[in-house]
């Protein structure tokens, strides 16, 4: 029961998050800052989570070739949407997190498999802080873009079911998988993380949160840090 109850929390703030950018009003440095507090719990929980274990078990070189063969993937993905689609209109972070978030949930439930409940619970803590104000901000850009409601729920509902079934994989599918191919799953997903941060997440919280973004991203990152510290 506890994969479906994580599923529906993380998953499911996909759809909240566009329900909230669809028919939401709260203020756009509101917005800002919840997203630079996203991306902030993000930044530190890619690299305990994800990146230093992958370390630990495979190396230096291996950790470094996947998380960068991840951010090229991401950045590769964004620039034919950005440059060669011409889809802008949050198509940017809608990729971010279907991009990133197949394999994070791939990883998160790898970690089911663990048993330690503190440990799913931190990286789950860092998917739904970001996946929350993500799918808002995406879904708003939809609209401006002149996407109908309808359309903009269907595809952050795609969404949602996609890595909800990246979750169930992970922990039906790579059950006995060797530890070396996890940890290239997470350190993908780590690169993918990053390099959404950088051109998506970042970007449009400073936008619309001005220099208090800088703070949110901090508190963001203290409050990933807590969550990892009840993981032990």
């Amino acid at each position: 029961m506890l994969i479906f109850a994580v599923i529906i929390v993380v998953s499911g703030a996909l759809i909240v998050g566009a329900l909230w950018g669809l028919y939401g009003h709260l203020p756009s440095w509101i917005e800002g800052n919840l997203l630079a507090i996203a991306g902030g719990a993000l930044m530190i929980s890619v690299v305990i989570e994800l990146v230093q274990p992958a370390v630990t078990e495979s190396g230096v070189l291996i950790t470094a070739a996947f998380t960068l063969m991840g951010a090229l993937v991401f950045a590769g993905t964004d620039y034919l949407i950005d440059e060669k689609l011409n889809s802008k209109g949050g198509a940017g972070l809608l990729a971010a997190i279907t991009l990133d978030g197949v394999p994070e949930n791939l990883a998160l439930g790898v970690s089911l498999l663990s048993g330690n409940v503190m440990q799913v619970a931190a990286l789950a803590g860092s998917i739904l802080l970001s996946n929350l104000p993500e799918a808002a901000g995406g879904a708003k850009e939809m609209r401006k873009n002149g996407n109908s409601h309808k359309q903009i729920l269907m595809l952050w509902v795609g969404a949602a079911v996609l890595l909800s079934l990246a979750a169930i994989l992970g922990k039906v599918l790579l059950k006995d998988v060797d530890e070396g191919v996890i940890s290239a799953i997470d350190c993908f997903a780590a690169g993918a993380v990053i390099a959404s941060l950088a051109t998506e997440v970042f970007p449009t919280a400073f936008k619309r949160g001005n220099h208090w973004a800088g703070i949110s991203a901090t508190i963001g990152l203290i409050l990933a840090l807590a969550l990892s510290q009840l993981s032990g």
